[in-house]
């Protein structure tokens, strides 16, 4: 690859590479040369420029999950070396809670939760960075519930007036990655069975999903079947039926050992306005941030079904909003 180090075969093996030299090896000073200076970092819970910040929060993190391994599932990925590359990484993230730190007082819990970093990478440098974290399922097996979480976090934090927002589009710094992946049927497909959902359509998931798919959400959810994630789109739609829904970036791949798959970012951005996945409506003004892969195979009505769905957004940044806006935090 034209820019990076000959160490690395191919794409995917540098960003499996980087990612467990920085924290399973410890190489934390390696985020001077693998991140850039200026680099964006957004997640569901608000927006960072700089690589310091990345290295703060790595130790952070570290120091509260000593034992923290991020075990690489796949990498989704577009580009070529001339224009740079875009990785949607899927993690199994794992640890033990053996210190104090943001997510409070140690437990001395196990958690194993799924975290996908969609980084833009050149010359052997990531310079942009979307990620999300299943901070929610986190808290779940650490003893806790995501709302309360929030709400603690909020006190924390100095309270409504003072606490940090999450990410909002309005708060968004432009980066230098600008492409939108690429034009693989796959991703296409995806894509449209997600737009598909968010219009209402859920009866559309127990046609194209395969009837045996597994689905891996928010909450640490692991769901068999197609009624069962049909429901668990349901249960975020329904909380938010007039917010806009928005893909940002599709990814469609096959081969390299691997079933079709595809990775999507997308949003929504609306109100608090249903009934559904949290609570008595609000009408808080939220955004979600969210990123999903798909695995294809051969079991649909077209012989073709959506197998395995690994779905990735912030349970907590979201009860953060709602709580922020209802000022009883």
């Amino acid at each position: 690859m034209k820019g990076f180090s000959n160490r690395w075969k191919d794409f995917p093996d540098y960003i499996l590479g980087i990612t467990r030299e920085i924290w399973e090896d410890r190489g934390i000073a390696t985020l001077d040369h693998y991140y850039a200076p200026d680099i964006p970092v957004r997640t569901p819970m608000g927006v960072t420029v700089g690589n310091k910040g990345v290295v703060a929060s790595t130790m952070a993190t570290l120091a509260e999950f000593p034992d923290r391994e991020l075990l690489g599932e796949d990498v989704i990925w577009s580009g070529d070396e001339t224009t740079g590359y875009l990785s949607s990484h899927r993690i199994i993230s794992t640890g033990t809670h053996r210190g104090d730190g943001w997510f409070g007082p140690a437990t001395g819990r196990r958690f194993e939760v799924r975290v996908i970093a969609d980084c833009a990478a050149k010359a052997d440098t990531i310079y942009d960075e979307w990620l999300v974290r299943d901070n929610g399922g986190l808290v779940r097996q650490l003893g806790g519930d995501p709302q309360d979480f929030a709400r603690d976090l909020i006190a924390r934090e100095g309270g409504p007036d003072r606490a940090a927002r999450p990410f909002t589009p309005e708060a968004d710094i432009a980066g230098a990655y600008a492409a939108s992946g690429n034009d693989n049927t796959w991703g296409a497909r995806y894509a449209e069975s997600l737009g598909r959902i968010m219009q209402g359509d859920f009866a559309h998931v127990r046609m194209a999903w395969d009837r045996a798919a597994v689905g891996l959400f928010p909450g640490a959810r692991s769901l068999t079947g197609s009624a069962a994630i049909a429901d668990a789109w349901l249960g975020l739609r329904s909380a938010f039926p007039s917010a806009r829904f928005q893909v940002h970036h599709v990814i469609g791949m096959e081969g390299g050992m691997m079933p079709p798959r595809a990775a999507v970012r997308w949003s929504l951005d609306g109100r608090h306005d249903g009934w559904g996945a949290f609570g008595r409506p609000t009408g808080a003004p939220v955004h979600v941030m969210g990123i999903s892969h798909a695995e294809f195979g051969p079991y649909g009505p077209d012989g073709i079904g959506l197998r395995r769905e690994f779905v990735a957004w912030d349970e907590i940044a979201i009860w953060k909003q709602i709580l922020l806006h209802r000022g009883d935090a």
